[in-house]
């Protein structure tokens, strides 16, 4: 905006809201040629008035008045030159009711002709010297411009220009004071020569340069019009830089350049709202038409390609749009610029069908995933990450997705979705996202019933629990970290929490209850030393093979890592350490004890603090060696012993 300023800035319109305990001109006192008793008189006084004027700034004439400017050079001088056409005007009227065919009716004629050509000239000029000071930019920041005309109040008296200035609020600023001036002398020339008959002339000035900074404008913003056949040769990738560019060029097109034009537009023409509407039309039509026309090629090209992860920028161009609808509907109001509105709304149209189509084809690509790579280890999926990665950025766009989804509820396995979930109540009454909340909780559901069915693909048993306590934990603390969780609510957080507790249990009692059972129950009778023997050997063999297979299993999340390790050790070493401690000393004269007591409790210990890293041994452990150790029972047995 910043390059746009530097050919069409100025500072504002907001004086003009300053302005309101000014009088306007139709509140002046009735001059005496304006009252029913309009005389001879007075007629020939208001010929002879305007004659001397209006001939003076004859803009055929060979003064010095043929080369500047009537209300740059004297603004007094300006205000009687208007009164002048305005009484002339009357000073008609009077003629053509008396007689028709008088000689004073053509001079009248003549000057009005001479005045009107001065008045044009002027507008033109106003308009394309004050580009700096009717600049949409400021226009925009007032939703209502004062009707009242500062040049009409300074037709109230004859003070000099100073004292007529400081009729101005001081609160304005001296680039205010100008922007207001201007707008000023615009509207009072409007005025007249739309009252005089003349409002055709006027239109076409101010149409000519209006439009061509409108158009200017958008140039700057960067906004061309795009032809069908290039569009459609375009990389998604150059069209996501495009419409990325565009919302931000259509936000500032929308609210300040169109939405100022408009302000100004009925202000100059004020006095005709017919003029003022075909007036804005044709400076605005064509340039509206070109800045809404790539979001409608955009949404057309994707309702028939469905990449579901071109979704986002479809919500942002949404997004955008319906922000804008409202300064959209209020600025392109009239019937003649119905095909503006049009175009929007059927582009937002084909955009919310787009985004539909996007989030069935994410669901159907769930569904289908076929892969068949799994982590050896039980680690967190790709599929996993990606899915949830999609969903979390989803919730960010909540707003949209309640606006469209409430226009395509679910309607598939309802009943399951219900007994799944039961949508949060949200603190904000007026946000009614319930909608999106379902959507993204089946979503989920959806994923999570897939994971169940990779988890089957693991020939082992408590490595699939691994895998799903894994990616389990994973979605779980996407939801939680992310505006998921304001979506979905605390009570989903608290079933898939219990659910990954589930899974860890379910975990232990698969890979670990043949440890456990390894040894003899408290309520047993006291073992013989053959028996215990027999069981060192049994828990040796339990211990070893299930160390050996969970060593290579991960637990990606520490948190959790560590409380699934303190679970499996609050479980196991108590009791071997009992048993150890009660049956060691009857066989401690056994030739081949160290083969037989292959662990002492804290060596128990040690182990178990390094499993679920993914590999049998943390590195640089006093034990690292034990991978090798395990699979050899005597090795093993004499170095844990003389531990």
């Amino acid at each position: 905006m910043a390059k746009m300023a530097k050919t069409v800035t100025f500072s504002s319109f907001s004086s003009l809201s300053n302005l309101s305990s000014l009088h306007s001109f139709n509140s002046l006192p009735a001059s005496p040629l304006s009252t029913q008793t309009f005389s001879k008189s007075m007629m020939e006084e208001a010929l002879e008035s305007a004659e001397s004027i209006i001939r003076k700034w004859d803009p055929n004439s060979q003064s010095y008045t043929k080369i500047i400017s009537l209300f740059r050079h004297s603004r007094k001088e300006a205000k009687e030159f208007i009164r002048c056409v305005r009484d002339l005007r009357k000073a008609m009227h009077f003629l053509v009711s008396q007689d028709s065919k008088s000689d004073k009716l053509v001079l009248a004629q003549s000057l009005m002709q001479i005045g009107m050509s001065t008045l044009e000239k002027e507008f033109f000029q106003i308009l394309s010297s004050n580009r700096d000071h009717l600049d949409p930019d400021s226009a925009s920041g007032q939703s209502t411009i004062s009707s009242n005309s500062e040049f009409e109040v300074y037709m109230e008296n004859d003070d000099d220009e100073d004292d007529e200035l400081k009729k101005a609020s001081e609160s304005i600023s001296q680039v205010e004071k100008a922007s207001a001036l201007v707008m000023s002398d615009l509207k009072v020339i409007a005025e007249t020569m739309i009252s005089c008959g003349y409002g055709k002339e006027c239109i076409k000035s101010y149409k000519l340069i209006r439009k061509s900074i409108v158009d200017e404008g958008l140039h700057l913003l960067g906004i061309e019009k795009v032809k069908n056949s290039q569009f459609h040769k375009m990389d998604w990738g150059v069209l996501e830089v495009m419409i990325k560019n565009w919302i931000k060029a259509a936000n500032i097109g929308v609210t300040t350049l169109f939405k100022g034009e408009k302000l100004l537009c009925d202000h100059v023409f004020s006095a005709s709202v017919t003029i003022g509407q075909s007036c804005f039309n044709q400076i605005a039509k064509e340039a509206g038409l070109n800045l809404f026309i790539l979001p409608e090629l955009v949404a057309h090209k994707e309702k028939k390609q469905h990449h579901h992860e071109r979704i986002f920028k479809l919500m942002d161009l949404y997004a955008a749009i319906s922000d804008l609808w409202p300064d959209i509907e209020m600025i392109f109001s009239f019937d003649s610029l119905a095909s503006v509105k049009t175009l929007v709304l059927s582009t937002l149209k084909k955009l919310k069908d787009s985004i539909h189509t996007c989030l069935k084809e994410f669901e159907t690509k769930i569904h289908k995933d076929s892969s068949k790579e799994l982590s050896p280890e039980g680690g967190v999926h790709k599929l996993t990450r990606t899915t949830m990665s999609f969903i979390s950025s989803l919730s960010e766009y909540s707003r949209v997705l309640s606006e469209i989804l409430a226009e395509h509820p679910l309607k598939r396995n309802s009943r399951l979705l219900e007994s799944y979930f039961t949508a949060p109540i949200l603190e904000d009454e007026h946000v009614n996202n319930q909608a999106c909340s379902v959507h993204i909780a089946w979503l989920i559901l959806v994923f999570l019933c897939k994971l169940d069915t990779k988890a089957e693909s693991y020939n082992d048993v408590s490595l699939s629990y691994i895998f799903l306590v894994n990616n389990m934990q994973f979605v779980v603390d996407t939801v939680r970290s992310s505006q998921l969780k304001n979506l979905i609510g605390d009570d989903w957080l608290t079933k898939h929490e219990a659910k990954l507790k589930s899974y860890a249990e379910k975990y232990e009692k698969a890979a670990w209850t043949n440890v456990f059972v390894s040894l003899p129950a408290k309520t047993s009778a006291k073992l013989l030393p053959e028996e215990a023997n027999t069981c060192f050997k049994r828990f040796h063999a339990a211990f070893a093979g299930a160390y050996l297979k969970q060593s290579s299993c991960v637990i990606v999340d520490a948190k959790l890592r560590d409380e699934l390790k303190v679970s499996i050790a609050r479980k196991l070493v108590p009791e071997y350490r009992e048993f150890y401690e009660k049956y060691l000393p009857m066989l401690r004269q056994d030739r081949n004890i160290e083969m037989l007591v292959s662990f002492k409790p804290d060596n128990l210990e040690n182990y178990l603090s390094d499993l679920f890293h993914g590999t049998p041994m943390l590195g640089g452990s006093s034990h690292s060696a034990a991978s090798a150790s395990l699979s050899s029972p005597s090795c093993f047995s004499i170095r844990c012993v003389k531990h």
